[in-house]
C-alpha cells in the first residue's frame, strides 16, 4: 500500500509545474532578467534590454530545468501594480525578489515592499531568493551587503538567499534558479500544493 501511494506522489510531482513569481519595484531589471533567463535555458534570443518597457501587468516564461517545469510570473512593480501581486500568491511555489543593487537610494522601498510580500498568508513557507542584480555595474552593492541591509534573520523558519546576478550578461542566473528548483524540491509548501491540486483532481473526477 506504502509503495503504491508512493509511486503516486512520485508520478504527481513530476507532473509538477513549479510556478515561481518574480517581484520588486519598478526598474530593477525583473523583465531583463526574465528574458536572459529563456534565452540561457531555451536557447531562444530573448528581448534585447534596450527594447524592453516597463511591464503592466505580466509577462510569462517558461523554461525546463533538469526536467523540472517552471513558468515564470514577471509582474509589474510600479507602485500602483503592487496590488494585483496577491492574486498570484496562492498558487505561487517561490519568490525571486529583484533588487537593483546599484540604487542604494531605493533600498528602503524595496525592503519595505519585500516585508509586505513575505508577511501574506498566501505565501506562508514559500522560498525566496533575493537577486541582487545590476552586478555588471561598478557601483552595484554585492549580495551579502544587500542581505545585511535587508536583514532578514527573522525569516529563518522558510528557505531563503541572496545571490549576485546581472540580468544584462546572464551572471549568476544559472546559479540562482538550482538553488531554487533543489529547495522548491523540498520545500512543504511543493508537498502542500501538490496535496491540494490532487485532492482537487479527485473531487473533479
Amino acid at each position: 500500500m506504502f509503495s503504491l501511494f508512493y509511486g503516486l506522489w512520485k508520478y504527481m510531482f513530476s507532473k509538477t509545474e513549479f510556478h515561481v513569481l518574480i517581484l520588486g519595484i519598478d526598474k530593477a531589471g525583473k523583465t531583463t532578467l526574465l528574458e536572459k533567463l529563456k534565452a540561457q535555458y531555451s536557447n531562444v534570443e530573448g528581448i534585447p534590454p534596450d527594447r524592453i518597457v516597463p511591464t503592466v501587468g505580466l509577462n510569462i516564461g517558461r523554461v525546463e530545468v533538469s526536467s523540472r517545469k517552471l513558468v515564470f510570473w514577471d509582474l509589474g512593480g510600479q507602485p500602483g501594480l503592487r496590488t494585483i501581486w496577491e492574486k498570484y500568491y496562492e498558487e505561487a511555489h517561490a519568490v525571486m525578489y529583484v533588487v537593483d543593487a546599484a540604487s542604494p537610494s531605493r533600498f528602503e522601498d524595496s525592503k519595505s515592499t519585500l516585508e509586505k510580500v513575505l508577511r501574506h498568508e498566501d505565501l506562508q513557507g514559500a522560498p525566496v531568493l533575493i537577486l541582487a542584480n545590476k552586478q555588471d555595474t561598478s557601483e552595484a552593492a554585492t549580495s551579502e551587503e544587500l542581505g545585511r541591509y535587508l536583514d532578514l534573520k527573522k525569516l529563518d523558519e522558510r528557505a531563503y538567499a541572496f545571490q549576485a546576478v546581472s540580468a544584462y550578461d546572464g551572471t549568476g542566473i544559472k546559479e540562482s534558479i538550482d538553488w531554487l528548483v533543489e529547495v522548491m524540491e523540498r520545500s512543504k509548501r511543493t508537498e502542500m500544493l501538490i496535496a491540494r491540486a490532487s485532492s482537487t483532481n479527485m473531487a473533479s473526477a
